[in-house]
């Protein structure tokens, strides 16, 4: 046995440690909840100077995916860290790098799928991995989110396996709780362990050129199935020997399956992950009783441990397949559907089985609940048969006499009519807004009700109020996820006094511009009255505009007749503030962490925050030629408004306008709530965030602190900003340095194209 130390850990940060001492090459990650703390783990464990892992912020977590292919094929570890729609974002990748026979490592940290939106554990994600050709392992506790992390890298690298694997441990159930846990002392051992990695081909060897991923037909493509089988099948027989050979060095031993008083039990639970621990505790109460009954679960669940579950259910006569998912139609769960076919396969098994639903959307699993259906089983053991095939515990019924109520009217303010116009001037091609006022403004109703929960001083109110101010009559909102959804729409209430549709990051552009092409289409078919407006506003933030820019970009190409809004607060804010795209370039966030390995230039350039400067998306859409682009901040309300209104102008005749707002986040920006205001006004006066709108191509600054001799250096905003205060030391001048260099270049080419309308 090798020499061991005890930590107090949860599951996110078992598998970072177990990565740290594997020492993997590449992780590519995109951030959500709630598998998110493991890339911020590994940020932080490199900023220690712990482990050498090249950690690459993806667009998406498809992209991570193909980050994490790419890198396989290259011949190294690689890992990744994904949960709920984020994992089937990525899914097409999963057949690839099975087909392709290029292991890997992938901690789904499970929840549940959307929608509607819930961020909590359940098994709806993992059930989509079950024919995508990877080995599939079930980790009830962070030991084992450590322990299969290790052995599932020795298992995908065998060379008669050489297939990806999935670890998959319970949301918040197992990612978030710490317990004590026992790992390496030495990662030596580690290594040793799972030895050198030395696969027969690599997209990296120019003395052997190698074509992966060929065009296959149907007569070469089976045999490539087959041979994935066999590699599955050989996983089979190599998961034992290496549990086995791990058991000896830790004293941990591990079967594919985990039984539980099973000996001479009649009645029996099956059920996964955290919550066998749970029924244990029924079992015990139970047994006590003096009734038999036992609890099994799976470690592995590909490949499939038919035999083990033919052996452990042989001589019980009743039993509940308890499952966290719902295979739609099939009136089951996943493995209530396979237990029944494996039992089915044994012509002495006499089990009567029964199918559960429970804790769906996060929903605690008690002792109560196992005890609940252990007596289930032991009725069925007695009676001999089935009363209740399938059904759901926990559900509850609602109140059948409800009947909708309209609660607010849609806002419609007569200020719009009476005072907000706005005109085009042929001659200069120009839109000029008349009738907007400050004092005027504040009286106006809004379209967001108060009693939100963001954060104190959180900018994403501000900035959407100010925007609908400048929207006339009725308007429909599509929001992607993020902290301007999840804060307003915690059902059964909603803080919108408009219509509202929310869907997924990536797809939220894609979407609103079905519901405007079905606006216009009922119109012309005279479904709906044809003088009736709509402005249809999609809203992003929190990164949503990196994920979500390939669609956006599509959209803006079709020319859709709508508005894109994109609060940037610098992050993945919804999900804690990681990295994004616009994060500002060497700023501080949880997976870009600065500490004292960054103790020079080159190491600060490439790992101590973004090692590019940030994305300038509003030059990005001006490149797609819509016929309006503009920035926005609330420091200048006027200017705001103005824009909004120009926005709801062309997205009604002439097609998209996209606006870009500069959002204040307080708590990770790490700056006080009551002073954003201002730290938004320095991001303007230094020109980090130019005002400016692109009318038709011709660009217009529309608000010029040189003019108004209120400059200032970048170091101003930096300054107010706890996320690049390290940037003002003076061994960190250099970098500061081409930061203002960038913003200024950034600035003089606005000015250019000011100055020149064909630039």
């Amino acid at each position: 046995m090798r020499e061991q130390e005890t930590v107090f850990k949860n599951g996110n940060e078992m598998a970072a440690l177990a990565a740290t001492q594997m020492n993997f090459h590449v992780m590519g990650y995109f951030p959500i909840t709630p598998s998110t703390g493991i890339p911020e783990e590994l940020s932080a464990h490199k900023a220690e100077g712990h482990h050498e892992i090249v950690l690459i912020p993806a667009d998406g977590e498809h992209g991570a995916a193909g980050i994490c292919y790419g890198a396989s094929l290259g011949g190294g570890r690689v890992i990744n860290a994904t949960s709920a729609n984020g994992l089937l974002y990525a899914l097409e990748q999963l057949p690839v790098q099975s087909g392709t026979r290029a292991p890997m490592i992938l901690n789904v940290v499970a929840r549940s799928v959307s929608g509607p939106l819930d961020i909590k554990g359940d098994h709806s994600d993992i059930m989509y991995t079950l024919n995508a050709g990877w080995v599939i392992l079930m980790a009830k506790d962070p030991q084992r989110v450590y322990d299969f992390n290790i052995i599932s890298t020795k298992v995908a690298e065998h060379p008669d396996v050489m297939l990806p694997v999935i670890i998959t441990s319970d949301g918040f159930f197992t990612s978030h709780q710490k317990r004590r846990n026992y790992i390496f002392k030495e990662n030596q051992h580690v290594q040793d362990f799972i030895g050198e990695y030395k696969p027969k081909y690599t997209a990296l060897d120019p003395e052997n050129p190698i074509t992966f991923g060929p065009y296959m037909n149907e007569p070469d493509l089976i045999n490539n199935k087959v041979q994935l089988s066999r590699a599955m099948d050989k996983a089979y027989e190599v998961l034992p020997k290496v549990m086995e050979e791990y058991g000896r060095l830790t004293g941990r031993y591990y079967n594919l399956l985990e039984t539980y008083k099973m000996e001479d039990a009649e009645a029996c639970l099956f059920i996964l992950n955290s919550s066998f621990d749970t029924a244990t505790e029924a079992v015990d109460i139970l047994r006590e009783q003096g009734k038999k009954v036992g609890v099994v679960s799976a470690n592995v669940i590909r490949p499939w441990p038919k035999n083990e579950i033919q052996k452990a259910f042989k001589n019980v006569k009743g039993l509940c397949v308890a499952d966290r998912q719902e295979s739609y139609g099939a009136k089951a769960g996943n493995m209530s559907i396979e237990i029944r076919a494996t039992l089915k396969d044994d012509p002495d098994n006499k089990t009567q089985i029964f199918s559960r639903i429970y804790g769906v959307g996060g929903k605690e699993f008690y002792v109560d609940d196992a005890i609940q259906l252990l007596e289930e089983a032991l009725q069925v053991t007695k009676d001999g048969k089935v009363e209740k095939e399938f059904d759901y515990i926990g559900a509850y019924e609602g109140n059948k006499h409800y009947e909708p109520k309209k609660y607010v009217e849609n806002v419609v303010s007569d200020y719009f009519e009476n005072n907000l116009t706005v005109e085009k001037d042929e001659k200069t091609n120009t839109l000029n807004v008349k009738g907007v006022n400050t004092r005027s403004l504040t009286v106006m109703p809004k379209r967001i009700s108060p009693g939100h929960q963001a954060c104190p001083g959180c900018g994403i109110f501000p900035n959407l109020n100010l925007l609908t101010k400048g929207l006339k009559g009725y308007v429909v909102f599509l929001f992607h996820t993020g902290c301007g959804m999840v804060v307003t729409t915690a059902f059964p209430n909603t803080a919108f006094r408009t219509t509202y549709i929310h869907n997924l990051f990536q797809n939220g552009a894609a979407t609103l511009s079905g519901v405007v092409e079905m606006f216009h289409e009922k119109q012309r078919r005279g479904e709906l009255d044809p003088n009736l407006e709509i402005t249809f506003v999609m809203v992003s933030g929190d990164g949503g505009m990196d994920i979500g820019m390939g669609p956006a970009i599509g959209t803006a190409l079709r020319n859709h007749n709508m508005i894109i809004f994109e609060y940037d607060n610098g992050g993945y804010m919804n999900t804690g503030y990681q990295l994004s795209y616009t994060t500002p370039h060497l700023a501080e966030s949880k997976t870009s962490i600065v500490g004292p390995a960054f103790d020079g230039k080159s190491t600060f350039q490439k790992h101590g925050g973004r090692s590019t400067f940030h994305k300038d998306t509003p030059m990005i859409m001006a490149g797609t030629h819509i016929p309006y682009v503009a920035t926005v901040a609330e420091s200048h309300p006027v200017d705001y408004v103005k824009k909004a209104a120009k926005a709801q102008y062309v997205a009604q005749k002439e097609g998209l306008a996209y606006i870009k707002a500069i959002s204040a986040c307080p708590l990770n920006w790490k700056s006080p709530p009551e002073e954003q205001r201002s730290v938004i006004g320095t991001a303007v006066e230094s020109c980090y965030f130019p005002l400016f709108e692109i009318y038709h191509g011709i660009t217009k600054i529309t608000y010029d602190p040189e003019k108004a001799q209120k400059k200032m250096p970048v170091s101003k905003f930096f300054e107010r900003l706890g996320v690049t205060k390290h940037l003002l030391k003076a061994n960190h001048k250099d970098q500061l340095d081409s930061i203002q260099n960038e913003v200024d270049r950034r600035w003089n080419r606005l000015k250019a194209y000011d100055e020149h309308p064909l630039l």
